[in-house]
């Protein structure tokens, strides 16, 4: 349990955290500014140490048992009624549309999976409904930034909007809207190794556009993308790289990166 910034609303609010396995595992960064942003915010942060995957892999490679057991671990570590924060869409997505689908032959587990998935929200949704206040940007340093939002987003959350609106807010930061804003990025999880020519073609097709817009940078809510992204435009020795929206709003809002952070 981390608790809130003092600088925070009171009183603080609970939330839990779901941080993914990407998120955890190539990108943590992005999940240590989410919850510096959402102490800012003023809530007390709640990260279950047991969490691990919310099963999406072997869910969409046709393997529902295998993703069934995976979820059913994850089903018990947010026993309070606070909201599920997610950094990132697709995992809110799996947790709030497909989780009850995966114990449709268990009553009970069904249940438990809707009152979760009730709960689940991604992480710049949260931002955008909260009626607490957001932090006063400390810089309004000129910066042009595309948002791309991952296609289990733009189709299982609000976030497309919800990004739009908070990147909007910011002070000196021009929104570029790229070519191909609702295209998939190639990555869709075990795709981008099944169909790895075909992935790098969006790939390529995405990083092109991005690039073509001018902007300086581009932000995601979903690391996946910005891994398959940024390694696409890394290859192509290309200035350009992408950043995790938390970490795009921590360092506007001037906040000091957490500890074991960058």
């Amino acid at each position: 349990m981390r608790s809130p910034d003092p600088a925070g609303s009171s009183p603080p609010r609970d939330v839990y955290v779901f941080a993914t396995c990407v998120v955890d595992l190539f990108m943590p960064d992005a999940g240590l500014d989410a919850i510096a942003v959402l102490e800012r915010l003023g809530c007390r942060v709640h990260v279950p140490d047991a969490q691990t995957c919310c099963g999406q892999p072997a869910y969409t490679s046709g393997f529902p048992e295998e993703s069934r057991r995976v979820a059913a671990a994850q089903l018990d570590l947010f026993p309070q009624p606070w909201p599920i924060v997610v950094p990132s869409g697709s995992c809110a997505g799996m947790m709030r549309h497909h989780w009850p689908r995966l114990f449709e032959n268990d009553p009970a587990r069904q249940a438990q999976a809707r009152g979760i998935g009730a709960r689940v929200v991604e992480f710049s949704d949260f931002l955008a409904a909260t009626d607490l206040p957001l932090p006063v940007a400390a810089t309004n340093d000129p910066v042009s930034v595309c948002l791309h939002t991952s296609c289990s987003a733009r189709r299982e959350t609000g976030a497309l909007a919800s990004g739009r609106r908070l990147l909007e807010a910011l002070p000196g930061v021009e929104l570029k809207i790229q070519a191909y804003e609702s295209e998939c990025c190639g990555f869709g999880g075990t795709f981008a190794v099944k169909q790895p020519e075909i992935s790098a073609a969006m790939a390529g097709d995405k990083a092109d556009a991005l690039s073509a817009s001018g902007c300086d940078a581009f932000v995601s809510g979903d690391c996946g993308c910005l891994l398959n992204l940024n390694g696409t435009l890394a290859r192509r020795e290309a200035a350009l790289q992408g950043r995790h929206i938390a970490s795009f709003l921590r360092e506007r809002w001037g906040l000091p990166a957490p500890e074991g952070g960058a």
